[in-house]
C-alpha cells in the first residue's frame, strides 16, 4: 500500500450540486430557490422581521457604560501569603509569574481577604485602605504605583 494510490471508498464522497447550470443539469433555471423575491435575489439580514420594526429597535436603551472605568485584576492577602516568602518585594511581573494576575496589561488591586503574616513590599496599580492597613501591621509595605 502506498499514500498515493489511497482513495476514498465508492460512494463516501459526492460532488457538490452546481445549481444555476442549465436544464439539463437537474438545477437551472431558478436554481433550486423558488420563484422571483425577497429570498432568491439576496436575503435579508438575522433579525429581519418583514418590515415590522425589530424587537431590538422596540425596546428602550438601557444602562450606562463609563468610559473612564478601570476594570482591575483582584489579588488578595491570601493569595499573596501562601505565593511569596518573608522579606520579597512583590511587583507585577512576580504577580503574573505566579499567576496571581492573568494579564500583563491590566491593573492590579490588592484587596484585605484573608491575612498576612509576612513582612513584604507589595507594588500595585491600587489597594484598598484595609489591605495597606494589613500590610503595615505586619511590618511590610504598599507602594501605589
Amino acid at each position: 500500500m502506498k499514500l498515493h494510490t489511497l482513495k476514498a471508498n465508492q460512494g463516501a464522497r459526492k460532488d457538490k450540486h452546481r445549481v444555476g447550470r442549465g436544464h439539463a443539469a437537474g438545477k437551472g433555471k431558478q436554481a433550486g430557490k423558488g420563484q422571483s423575491g425577497q429570498n432568491k435575489r439576496h436575503g435579508h439580514r438575522p433579525g429581519f422581521e418583514g418590515g415590522q420594526t425589530p424587537w431590538f429597535r422596540r425596546l428602550p436603551k438601557r444602562g450606562f457604560n463609563n468610559i473612564n472605568h478601570i476594570e482591575y485584576q483582584i489579588v488578595s492577602l491570601s493569595s499573596i501569603e501562601s505565593k511569596f516568602n518573608a522579606n520579597d518585594v512583590v511587583d507585577l511581573e512576580m504577580l503574573y509569574k505566579a499567576r496571581l494576575a492573568r494579564n500583563k496589561n491590566e491593573p492590579v488591586k490588592l484587596l484585605a481577604n484573608g491575612k498576612l503574616t509576612k513582612k513584604m513590599t507589595i507594588k500595585v496599580n491600587a489597594a484598598s485602605q484595609s489591605a495597606i492597613a494589613a500590610v503595615e501591621a505586619v511590618g511590610g509595605k504598599v507602594e501605589v504605583i
